[in-house]
């Protein structure tokens, strides 16, 4: 129903509370979306859907394509695309596993459980993947290649070298510090998560009091008070709901007594734990606050939205394009070294078709989320946003019974609708 069609009073009150909480619509509708999605598989699975052992699922299989899809946000923003990023992923995923396994327990005479593994593991596969990212950069940015072509040459290159860095072998088990960072086998517990939910709120809060008197100092126009409260109270109820969901998972009897029985103890008589906040999901917190800030406070994200806005112009402003398209692709390529850790680790090997598809799932969260193919365009909440919605929509469609052919049917009618609304509403909005 358009406005026209509202009441008067009922149609300008509306605008005025979007207008006084400044508020992204766009962002509101694909909530609106998601709530409908999640509400109609809910009703389709009895219940089963939103449950907080299916959220917790859904978070931790979300992770490794959201984490991606932050970096897509800056390729696609700058008018660029990487359909190398699923084939990325295998080779550094096969990297990590070769040196936790082979490189450093043979080279360094490091055991598979020496704590420093799964740390130089991950820092091998971050230097590899950025290494491979930049050079995909140089001959985008320098060569004058088009991206296009650089990274499905990349698609095909990348899948086949991670094969034979692992001569075609399933790679593992890999080492059980490592592994934790895949998802239910290491969680924070429900104590530290609500820890961390305090500090998120107090984090969230004293940004959002700073921002004010920031904008008030400069003598910028604020939100009403009310809306300031209104926003606070949102934040806080959203942060302490997804933990209270989370904690609201409980670990199984059998786990406990296993745990227990391994350190020797007896399990007290009714006792009971909860999983709490994944380190895989804290990971994508992380890396979402580091991009949003990134993308938002520094030189280098002014220069990829101004890039992506004009290209000629920012050239000619004295942005050098072709260094700034290197640095994109290398974080794109760690990044990718991040999602494969993640990935790795929830299966507990490296195969030779993980990561499969999954350039198409980035690509697909990035432009759901509100990213223009255009360029110019695109949030890191956004993408991530678009990440948990194709996965909701996969992890509903598997509940119900959908067969695989007609998932992948209708995730892609949904990529294609999405890009249709953006397009319809940046004409709207004239954006």
């Amino acid at each position: 129903m358009s406005d026209s069609a509202l009441p008067a009073g009922k149609s300008a009150t509306s605008r005025g509370f979007l207008s006084a909480l400044q508020v992204d619509t766009r962002l509101l509708g694909m909530i609106g979306a998601f709530a409908v999605l999640c509400l109609v598989f809910n009703a389709f699975t009895g219940g089963n859907f939103l449950t907080p052992r299916n959220i917790f699922n859904l978070t931790i299989q979300t992770v490794s394509v959201a984490i991606m899809a932050t970096g897509m946000v800056f390729v696609i923003v700058t008018r660029h695309i990487d359909l190398s990023v699923g084939s990325l992923l295998a080779t550094v995923a096969a990297v990590m596993a070769m040196v936790q396994t082979h490189v450093l327990p043979v080279t360094l005479g490091l055991g598979l459980e020496h704590p420093a593994i799964w740390i130089l593991a991950i820092l091998s596969g971050v230097v590899v993947g950025a290494i491979i990212g930049a050079f995909q950069g140089v001959l985008i940015g320098y060569l004058g290649i088009p991206a296009f072509i650089v990274t499905l040459g990349g698609l095909l290159v990348w899948r086949n070298t991670a094969w034979f860095i692992t001569d075609g072998q399933t790679i593992g088990p890999l080492d059980a510090r490592f592994t934790r960072i895949g998802g239910i086998g290491g969680t924070l517990g429900e104590t530290w998560s609500w820890v961390f939910a305090a500090v998120a709120v107090a984090a969230a809060l004293g940004l959002q009091f700073a921002s004010r008197r920031r904008k008030a100092t400069h003598g910028f126009p604020v939100k009403p008070v009310w809306a300031e409260a209104t926003l606070s109270a949102i934040i806080t109820a959203a942060i302490v709901g997804f933990i209270a969901i989370l904690n609201a998972y409980e670990i199984p009897t059998r786990v406990l007594r296993r745990d227990f029985a391994a350190r020797g103890l007896e399990m007290p008589e009714g006792y009971a734990a909860s999983y709490g906040l994944p380190y895989s999901v804290l990971l994508l917190i992380l890396v979402a606050i580091v991009m949003t800030l990134v993308a938002q406070r520094t030189r280098l994200g002014r220069y990829i939205f101004a890039t992506g806005g004009n290209p000629d112009a920012a050239e000619l402003s004295g942005i050098n394009t072709r260094l700034l398209t290197v640095k994109i692709f290398a974080i794109m390529g760690g990044l990718c070294a991040l999602s494969a850790a993640v990935a790795s680790a929830r299966l507990g090997f490296s195969t030779n078709d993980i990561g499969t598809l999954d350039e198409l799932r980035v690509i697909a969260a990035a432009v759901i989320g509100g990213t223009a193919l255009s360029g110019g365009i695109g949030t890191i909440y956004g993408a991530i946003l678009g990440a948990l919605i194709m996965q909701s929509l996969q992890s509903g469609m598997a509940m119900v019974g959908v067969d695989a052919p007609l998932q992948n049917i209708v995730v892609g009618v949904v990529l294609v609708v999405a890009v249709l609304v953006d397009i319809l509403y940046r004409k709207r909005t004239g954006d």
